[in-house]
């Protein structure tokens, strides 16, 4: 085989493996699915009941809550909508600094009617301040949303998620954690976690899982960003999954204000005006 047919075949297979991966993503999107619509009829119940709160009465406090419960859950609704279509495009190569607290968030809202319904509860310590890394978004929202879903999966009777993110200045390194109590991992799988197409598991009813290329996606995107990933497991204790990545500086990152703050700060606005 001459050089030339050696470079296609291996163009090929790269091409391949980023298709099988989108299509890995659309399959988690699908598996979301169900959850998200019954989500979405909660906020579409929340905003048809305070709506009629407001109709019905005509004093200005009852009014003011019912707008601000219905205000909060369109911005839910927006969250939901625009963290789904962030993760289900295929995006750009295109990294910059990004609050990784804000990102875990994003995608704790695209999972958490799923881990209520499998009995997992969420422990989330997430620190006030950004902690920053300069990242693809899209993903590292990918290589999170799968680490969650495996935990959930390794937790058929219930359990606990543990989310962690921490600052290590003097390393120059963020920590984020994915941490579970469920089954736990074979000492003789460890070292072949992260191998593509090795997986200790069968796909689910849905389709979901399986097919070994998770983890695998999982190393490569964070050894891309110059960060690693480790796994720590115990048969019959948990998992835990541990990504390093650069800090960056916090002051670069882009923050985004929610609707509900936007209209906050323009009521503010208006007070100070008035008062002026």
């Amino acid at each position: 085989m001459s050089s030339s047919e050696v470079a296609e075949l291996q163009r090929r297979i790269a091409e391949l493996e980023s298709l099988l991966l989108q299509a890995q993503k659309l399959t988690t999107v699908g598996e979301l699915a169900s959850s998200i619509t019954h989500e979405f009829n909660n906020v579409l119940t929340t905003v048809i009941n305070y709506a009629r709160l407001g109709l019905r009465n005509s004093d200005q406090a009852s009014r003011d809550k019912a707008f601000e419960k219905i205000l909060a859950a369109g911005q839910r609704a927006s969250r939901i909508t625009t963290g789904l279509l962030s993760y289900a495009r295929r995006g750009t190569t295109r990294r910059e600094a990004t609050d990784l607290a804000v990102l875990t968030r994003d995608v704790l809202v695209l999972v958490e009617k799923e881990l209520e319904q499998a009995r997992v509860r969420l422990e989330l310590k997430l620190p006030e301040q950004p902690v920053c890394s300069e990242i693809n978004a899209g993903q590292l929202q990918q290589v999170l949303l799968n680490l969650v879903v495996n935990a959930r999966q390794a937790m058929p009777q219930g359990g606990t998620l543990t989310l962690v993110l921490a600052a290590e200045p003097k390393r120059g390194v963020l920590m984020l954690q994915v941490q579970d109590t469920g089954t736990g991992i074979a000492p003789e799988h460890l070292s072949k976690l992260f191998q593509p197409f090795f997986t200790t598991k069968r796909a689910e009813g849905n389709g979901q899982g399986g097919n070994g290329l998770g983890l695998s996606m999982c190393r490569e995107v964070v050894e891309a960003h110059r960060g690693r990933i480790v796994c720590q497991s115990e048969l019959g204790k948990g998992t835990r999954f541990t990504i390093e990545l650069p800090l960056a500086d916090p002051h670069a990152a882009q923050v985004a204000i929610s609707p509900a703050t936007a209209v906050l700060q323009k009521r503010a606005r208006g007070s100070v005006q008035r008062a002026g």
